[in-house]
């Protein structure tokens, strides 16, 4: 039988929300590294919108987009109990408003006439509605990381890092710490190994 296949780009978020999925849920897949400017032809036959990640599944099915993947994967093997923990609306707003503010403050430069601070404000706006969930437990579906945290985590990652010493400035205690957490454990470091670019044999 055919092996699953990854196509992965170690700095792209939703790749990494996917690789994270799919290592905790042990699913055994080949991986297979993309340079954005050099992708592969293999991976453009198989998904002509030459995004990452992708993931082709041993009967062959394509699977094109991060949560999918991370479903697909959960659904498949779930040992920690991601998908008890999901919340959809939350990522909804992950991926679609905070994404738009993400990306007008850190890569201001692509878009015109945008003002960098105050979509780094409107961003901090949705952070300060997460902090005020973390209240509660120390993850934001629960005790335990589960699937929204680990779908929203790459994009709040990014904005940190983005003005590490602005972000570690800023009254988030909760949420500094549960990215923190999530930035040194185990699952996240493997995920992030650096792998040479993949080229077909």
């Amino acid at each position: 039988m055919a092996e699953t296949i990854l196509y992965s780009f170690r700095r792209c978020p939703y790749a990494m929300r996917a690789r994270m999925a799919l290592s905790s849920s042990g699913l055994e897949y080949e991986h297979r590294e993309v340079v954005l400017r050099d992708k592969p032809p293999e991976m453009l036959e198989v998904s002509p919108k030459g995004t990452v990640p992708v993931l082709v599944t041993q009967t062959g099915t394509v699977i094109e987009e991060s949560l999918d993947i991370m479903r697909h994967a959960l659904a498949m093997k779930d040992p920690e109990g991601w998908l008890e923990r999901d919340d959809p609306e939350l990522v909804a707003a992950n991926d679609g408003p905070f994404k738009h503010h993400l990306d007008r403050y850190k890569y201001a430069t692509r878009y015109a006439d945008v003002d960098p601070e105050e979509h780094r404000s409107a961003a901090l706006d949705i952070l300060r509605r997460l902090e005020t969930r973390l209240d509660k437990d120390a993850y934001l579906c629960g005790a335990s990381r589960g699937l929204a945290d680990i779908a929203i985590f790459p994009f709040i990652r990014q904005f940190a890092n983005a003005d590490r010493t602005w972000f570690d400035a800023q009254s988030l205690p909760r949420l500094q710490d549960w990215l923190e957490r999530l930035i040194t454990s185990e699952l996240f470091t493997g995920v992030m190994a650096k792998h040479a670019q993949w080229k077909a044999a």
